[in-house]
């Protein structure tokens, strides 16, 4: 299975690995720490070098209860770093839900949008549609203020049936399957006993016929199994990224990319995968 994202053709037999650059000030992991466009771009060229595939970048944060920032605030954070990254041997994605700052980013080169809101943004179709960018198509109920206060019968036939949904409508506006990925939202409205469901499941989203991305990396519901703060969930994160792989995930978003790299070559070669 290829994904199309932009002038790259991502192989997906192997697992690929896309690593998180949070150019905020208050992300729940890394906030701050890569918030300055220099910083962002020393700690880019680290992630490719530990064997990221894919590079991540949002500037603005969507942990629980987040404020949401204007659109010339994320285009300030997000777009200098795009420019210094021009020429990366890797795609760069952007993790935004909004459409003018989907477009700057796309003429500035970005060859993916990481959508948590599954262009479901007025006019966010349209700026996907007219690029030849991937896009990853993400499940949630509720804006980041009020994450984790939903509910559900069943969290994965109403998660499998809201992704199918956005598929369709995508693909009628002339967005091909080739470039769509899916999300099944880990930690966006959900609590500790969805998010299992979700990963215990995950190998019945194969039937939607595109390849699934896991997020996963550092996140609560690991803390709160683990008993561990979020600086020390490594390798929660790690066993859980490989659990989504051996449950299909075609690519995982994560913090901590030379030990999820690591990890992924022991899997591929028990496999009998090329690296």
């Amino acid at each position: 299975m290829l994904l199309h994202c932009g002038s790259f053709k991502l192989n997906l037999s192997r697992t690929l690995v896309m690593g998180i650059i949070n150019v905020t000030p208050d992300s729940f992991y890394d906030g701050g720490h890569h918030s300055q466009r220099d910083a962002a771009l020393v700690h880019a060229h680290q992630l490719i070098q530990e064997g990221a595939d894919l590079l991540d970048i949002g500037g603005e944060s969507t942990r629980p209860g987040a404020q949401s920032i204007s659109t010339q605030e994320e285009l300030d954070r997000i777009i200098p770093v795009i420019e210094g990254l021009h020429g990366s041997p890797v795609p760069l994605s952007v993790d935004t839900y909004k459409p003018e700052v989907m477009r700057s980013a796309l003429a500035a080169g970005v060859s993916m949008i990481n959508d948590i809101n599954a262009l479901q943004q007025p006019d966010a179709l349209a700026a996907v549609a007219a690029s030849d960018a991937a896009v990853c198509l993400m499940h949630k109920q509720g804006p980041p203020q009020t994450i984790q206060q939903q509910y559900y019968q069943d969290v994965v036939a109403e998660v499998l049936q809201f992704l199918r949904s956005r598929i369709l409508s995508v693909q009628k506006e002339g967005i091909a399957r080739e470039r769509i990925m899916i999300d099944p939202g880990f930690g966006f409205d959900k609590t500790l006993t969805h998010n299992l469901a979700l990963l215990r499941h995950l190998d019945e989203f194969s039937i939607l016929g595109v390849p699934l991305l896991a997020g996963l990396s550092r996140k609560s519901m690991l803390g709160t199994i683990t008993g561990q703060n979020v600086e020390h969930r490594v390798h929660a994160s790690v066993a859980a990224a490989l659990l989504a792989v051996m449950r299909g995930a075609c690519m995982v978003r994560v913090h901590d990319v030379r030990a999820t790299v690591d990890a992924l070559k022991i899997w591929n070669a028990v496999k009998g995968v090329d690296l």
